[in-house]
């Protein structure tokens, strides 16, 4: 959905582009220290430190579009360059669910469980693999189709991080207005605060994206049946 909002930051960020054009830094440097970033970020949640997390998170997402406006103002976008950025935003994501499935460090109860962590992480890198495998086997010229692409999620995760960081007792104050069946059903499930619950989320418009996906992808490749 916010993907239909790319052409206008694409044109916000192109006087940015052109001036780190003219310090002979490029696309795959940028895309580079993103991943870098994203280390730190990662390291950021273990340690606990939420918003300091989210703020190099931010950072990253920053990064991940000077590298595009880099490309289109020195006009050095390349197949390789869109590969490896793809390649690198996918390891990024991981780096970030797995600081919060980690941290904080020496508490037994962690920013997101593995299982959600893993559940809304397979989603996303699959909702990418079936878009990849669209456009390189299937021959589509774009397969961005879907309730969710990775900006939407994103920013699902850096809500449920800033409302948990600023707001820690959120969701036990949320849990007492709750139905008694309600509350325990998602104890039981281990969503243990607001960011698990918008993990969670973002995992399933990940998994329904896949879907999507598969589904357009196969009209297109197929072709509509005309009928006799």
């Amino acid at each position: 959905m916010l993907g239909r909002l790319r052409e206008r930051y694409q044109r916000a960020m192109m006087p940015v582009g052109r001036a780190l054009a003219r310090t002979g830094v490029t696309p795959n440097m940028i895309t580079c220290m993103t991943l870098v970033v994203a280390m730190l970020s990662a390291l950021a949640f273990y340690l606990g430190d939420l918003l300091l997390g989210l703020a190099i998170m931010v950072f990253t997402v920053v990064l991940d579009m000077m590298d595009g406006a880099v490309a289109r103002a020195a006009d050095m976008a390349s197949p390789f360059g869109a590969t490896l950025d793809h390649t690198l935003d996918r390891y990024a994501e991981f780096l970030f669910m797995f600081g919060l499935m980690l941290g904080p460090a020496g508490s037994p109860q962690k920013f997101v469980p593995w299982q959600w962590g893993y559940f809304a992480l397979f989603g996303m890198i699959m909702a990418s693999f079936v878009r990849a495998k669209a456009e390189s086997v299937g021959g589509m010229e774009s397969c961005t189709v879907g309730v969710a692409e990775r900006q939407e999620k994103l920013i699902l995760m850096m809500a449920g991080i800033l409302i948990v960081a600023l707001f820690p007792d959120s969701w036990a104050q949320a849990l007492s207005f709750a139905p008694a069946g309600l509350s325990s059903l998602l104890q039981s499930l281990e969503v243990v605060n607001v960011l698990t619950l918008f993990v969670i989320v973002a995992g399933v418009l990940s998994h329904i994206t896949v879907v999507q996906r598969l589904m357009y992808a196969r009209k297109v490749i197929l072709g509509t049946p005309t009928g006799d």
